[in-house]
């Protein structure tokens, strides 16, 4: 079983949906430390001004964990719609997630922000891109130690035989220390995605999947990792 572990984070972009599509388990880091001005609450959209951030309030406090982090009010969630609605609305598939916009933004009040991120994330891997991956809550384990130990220990009582990391892991995971129990461990790259017609002059990669989906429909997947998949058949038949 493959399994990869990861924050949650809000509307993210289309590279974390390239790593749940790879594993088997995608577990969302709930019992850690809440880090402010992160993705966990904030993302990037295009807008005909240029970039954008959404972010959701929460305050800066960082003495709190991801699953403890509460949003106070409701007033930021229609400001999100009309600025995703003003900045995609004539974009060719905005219509199609439409009703996906108005129950997260209009009809339904959020109380914890883990519970946003994450119910965006599997809705939009499960219903918009057909990933089958499986999902869980780091919760729903054993977990102690801090940084490196911590996410080993997770990744050992979820009894998968390969994990699955971002790059940006590199800096504290202890690659040895995994071979030594058994985990085969693999790194994450987010090189190569293919550009899609989108309203910026200078395109950029790094906004929330949501600017895929609007231009992309039901092809999005194919940005995400079909052209990989693509790729390598090609080079199959090549040789």
């Amino acid at each position: 079983m493959i399994t990869a572990v990861d924050q949650p984070n809000y509307i993210p972009w289309k590279g974390y949906f390239d790593l749940i599509h790879d594993v088997d388990l995608f577990v969302f880091y709930n019992d850690v430390q809440y880090t402010s001005r992160d993705w966990r609450n904030r993302n990037k959209i295009v807008t005909p001004g240029g970039l954008k951030w959404l972010s959701v309030p929460v305050g800066q406090s960082t003495s709190r964990l991801i699953c403890e982090v509460e949003i106070p009010d409701s007033e930021w969630q229609k400001k999100h719609y009309d600025t995703i609605r003003h900045a995609y609305g004539k974009a060719p598939y905005f219509k199609k997630y439409k009703d996906f916009l108005e129950y997260v933004y209009l009809e339904r009040r959020w109380e914890y922000l883990y519970e946003l991120d994450q119910y965006m994330t599997e809705h939009i891997a499960r219903d918009f891109l057909g990933i089958r991956t499986e999902f869980a809550d780091s919760r729903d384990y054993k977990t102690h130690g801090a940084k490196h130990e911590r996410l080993l220990n997770l990744v050992l009582d979820i009894g998968g035989d390969t994990y699955e990391s971002g790059p940006a892991a590199k800096d504290y995971i202890v690659a040895g220390d995994y071979a030594e129990r058994g985990i085969r461990l693999t790194w994450k790259t987010y090189e190569g995605y293919p550009e899609y017609p989108q309203f910026s002059e200078a395109f950029t990669h790094q906004v929330s999947v949501l600017d895929l989906l609007f231009h992309t429909g039901g092809d999005a997947p194919y940005f995400i990792w079909g052209w990989r998949e693509e790729k390598g058949a090609k080079s199959f038949l090549e040789e």
